[in-house]
């Protein structure tokens, strides 16, 4: 409930407080003495967009206070309490706005954002003027009647929660499939790759092992020729080195019998000359090694080739094939991956589509049932308004899908929004013989007045908002029509607390609270402008 409300500076108000109370408070007045500019100031403090144009002439600054007192255990107190505000101590709401710095909010005494400010008080208070009388004919707040009145908001949360998680679901098939029709070609570019490394069959180092097999088989014979004659040197022709140390040893062994000195010399000639057969030996075994095999030097310099084509279009060596390689059966995996994921996401959507649709078309039929009561109701209120012989209908009807309906958003027949699948029209016939038509496109001001607190009267016990303010509930309206309205009033301020402004005192009469709003023009002489008093016409 609204307690107090303070304006300094703000339009053509200088300094004002109010004290209201609960049940129907009016506020009357002339016409200019600034009754609206306190809803523009109520509308403010509730989170409305500021600006230096509001400020009062000749002032740097407005400012304005609001004082709410909060129920225990409502809506409010709850996100009150989760934004580290204490419920218990009341709502205090403090605006400055500022023609030179950046306007500030405060929330009890806290300095505080305009997202944090729009939070708590989404269903403190609600004002209907003007600007509501519009709201009431665009389609999407009908739609928002009906589920208040029928207690549908969780559910309506629900196929809205699933309507946006299956839209970043959607972008995200979206790029994948789009990332996929861009791998087509690269992906068969890749696996001739692959194929082409795998099929070479390369093992490590196998370059340079062939390069080497490659020079020896292209010089076998010069190979052959020079081991064959070390071997023939050493051990096999006449007069060979070996021979000839088996002669140098036996010559020292009888030179040894007669001085012993000679043993050792003679026995490393005998060391020598076993050494040399080794050699000699082991040049044998090489010998026989030795291919002189043009077909497999051709093999060779065939697969040597075949490696060098490799590095020269994978990388310098073959170390660099194989890291290649690698980075290939990465990027297949990755590719892989993908139609794994382009499944998965699929699944994922369908299981949510089939989710939504479900929900939406439960809604909508939940609605169709809401709608023909509180059509029923509204009649009825409309009867005690003097608009007795009204027909008000709420019709149903959906967008159609077409060639551009994203599937997953929509069931067979109709596109599925974050409200659901229905699209509806408030219809009424004011006069008896007339077809029902849309609201927007037949109501007088004094007719959508009445609708507007005919509806506000249906919903009080389920709307939420502890304060509601009508601004021009009277326009259009006068005589015994105004005599019902101000009862009207009167019943609704036993469920909220109701601010009224109105001129006219058939209503007036029937508020708990009366406000008087006068506007007095003070002259500024020059003795004031010199220190002086100001002198009051």
């Amino acid at each position: 409930m609204l307690q107090e409300l303070s304006i300094r500076n703000f339009a053509i108000i200088d300094d004002l407080q109010i004290s209201f109370s609960d049940g129907l408070n009016i506020l009357s007045g002339e016409t200019g003495a600034g009754k609206s500019i306190i809803i523009n100031a109520a509308n403010l403090l509730l989170g409305s967009r500021a600006n230096a144009g509001l400020i009062r002439t000749g002032s740097q600054t407005a400012e304005l206070e609001a004082l709410f007192q909060i129920a225990k255990q409502s809506a409010i107190a709850g996100i009150m309490e989760e934004n580290g505000f204490h419920p218990e101590e009341g709502l205090l709401i403090r605006r400055i706005v500022s023609r030179k710095d950046r306007h500030r909010i405060y929330i009890n005494g806290h300095l505080a954002t305009t997202q944090t400010l729009n939070l708590i008080t989404g269903n403190l208070a609600s004002i209907s003027g003007q600007h509501a009388h519009q709201r009431l004919l665009k389609e999407e707040n009908q739609l928002e009647m009906i589920d208040q009145f029928g207690d549908l908001i969780s559910l309506r949360d629900e196929v809205s929660g699933c309507f946006h998680e299956i839209i970043p679901l959607i972008r995200n098939l979206t790029n994948l499939k789009a990332k996929k029709a861009r791998h087509a070609e690269q992906v068969q570019l890749l696996e001739f790759q692959q194929k082409e490394i795998r099929q070479a069959a390369i093992t490590p180092g196998e370059d340079v092992a062939l390069e080497q097999e490659r020079i020896l088989l292209k010089n076998a014979e010069e190979l052959f020729q020079a081991v064959h004659s070390s071997v023939e040197a050493l051990y096999s022709a006449q007069g060979a080195a070996v021979e000839r140390l088996v002669a140098v040893k036996k010559e020292l062994e009888k030179a040894s019998r007669i001085d012993p000195v000679l043993v050792p010399k003679t026995e490393r000639i005998a060391e020598a000359a076993i050494y040399l057969e080794d050699i000699a030996e082991a040049l044998r075994t090489y010998l026989n090694n030795i291919q002189i095999d043009e077909t497999r030097l051709e093999a060779v310099e065939a697969r040597l080739d075949t490696l060098a084509k490799l590095k020269r279009k994978y990388g310098t060596s073959l170390e660099d094939v194989f890291l290649k390689l690698e980075s290939i059966d990465r990027e297949l995996s990755g590719i892989d991956n993908l139609s794994e994921d382009i499944a998965d996401t699929e699944k994922k959507l369908s299981d949510l589509h089939d989710k939504l649709v479900k929900l939406a078309v439960t809604l909508s039929t939940k609605r169709k049932h809401t709608a023909a009561t509180l059509a029923g109701k509204v009649e009825k209120e409309l009867g005690t308004l003097k608009m007795s012989q009204t027909k008000f209908e709420i019709s149903f009807g959906t967008v159609p899908v077409d060639e551009h309906t994203e599937p997953y958003l929509a069931t067979q027949e109709s596109v599925i929004t974050e409200t659901g699948i229905d699209r509806i029209t408030f219809l009424i016939a004011p006069n008896v013989g007339e077809p029902l038509k849309p609201l927007n496109s037949i109501v007088s001001g004094g007719e959508l007045s009445r609708i507007v607190l005919a509806l506000k009267a249906i919903l009080a016990k389920s709307e939420a908002v502890q304060t509601i303010v009508f601004d021009e509930v009277d326009a259009g309206i006068g005589g015994s029509v105004a005599e019902v309205v101000g009862k009207k009033l009167s019943s609704l301020a036993r469920h909220h607390q109701i601010i009224c402004i109105t001129h006219l005192p058939q209503i007036a009469k029937f508020g708990d609270h009366h406000f008087n709003i006068s506007k007095h023009v003070i002259s500024i002489s020059q003795s004031m402008l010199s220190g002086g008093e100001p002198e009051q016409p």
